[in-house]
């Protein structure tokens, strides 16, 4: 509305020149949350179980395919001919590294390693193999497992085993590869549950795998002289750390128990 003023000039009243200054505000409007059946079905798919089963079903496919193809026969047949020198034993290690994910006993790859290739060779190749199914492994437990799996862990042993990996990381990973008595596959898997990174997982792995992996690479290369110095010192750099870690083992049981 207008009101004159004293000098005669019409002037917007308050309340109108109030209501021409207001701005309207937006409104926010809460999102809207699919519900439609991709989108259920997208939500179930990476759910953590879902994730887990997936896992579970890569991980007894790859263990099928071993059971089929048997790498242990690398050990009577050996290398296939049309590879050879530093390009076989890269294939080699790759091949290594898968066949940790799916349960092959490492040292029977590594004797094969060292059988293939010789002492040097055969080392690089194994512990080329050793970090790649590790870290595999790892990626593979991490992404698919750790999310369902990590609010399980409630009894004393695994939630000291949890701390203690996610705290002192590569000190943890590294006993547990130089300690024989551990196996890889449950190391790796163990490890993702955790909150250890990836660098010290690795490091830990290539650092720690080292004296065992050299033990049974040049055991596997020199298993044509069974009486010559280099394998027995091989055979007992195997045995030797075997036998401490179950007498240890035996020594800590009571301490185990108490926990």
């Amino acid at each position: 509305m207008l009101a004159a003023n004293r000098s005669g000039t019409a002037t917007a009243s308050p309340r109108a020149a109030a209501t021409e200054l207001t701005v309207p505000t937006a409104v926010s409007v809460p999102p809207v949350r699919r519900t439609g059946f991709a989108a259920r079905c997208t939500r179930a798919a990476l759910s953590p179980y879902a994730r887990l089963s997936l896992l579970l079903a890569l991980l007894g496919a790859a263990a099928g395919c071993v059971l089929a193809f048997e790498p242990q026969r690398l050990l009577t047949h050996g290398w296939p001919p049309q590879l050879g020198g530093a390009a076989a034993a890269l294939v080699f290690a790759a091949a290594y590294g898968l066949c940790t994910v799916a349960f092959v006993p490492r040292p029977l790859l590594n004797l094969a390693a060292g059988a293939l290739f010789g002492s040097q060779w055969g080392l690089g190749a194994a512990l080329a193999g050793t970090v790649l199914g590790a870290g595999v492994a790892f990626g593979l437990g991490r992404v698919l497992g750790q999310d369902a799996l990590r609010p399980l862990l409630r009894g004393r042993w695994l939630k000291a085993a949890d701390g203690q990996l996610s705290r002192h990381g590569f000190r943890s990973m590294l006993a547990a590869r130089l300690f024989p008595g551990v196996p890889f596959w449950a190391a790796n898997y163990c490890a993702a549950v955790s909150r250890m990174g990836w660098l010290p997982f690795l490091l830990a792995t290539a650092l720690g795998s080292v004296p065992n992996t050299a033990a049974y690479a040049v055991a596997g290369a020199r298993a044509s002289a069974p009486t010559s110095p280099a394998f027995l010192i091989a055979m007992a750099a195997i045995a030797v750390p075997a036998l401490v870690g179950s007498v240890v083992a035996w020594r800590k049981r009571h301490h185990l128990r108490a926990r």
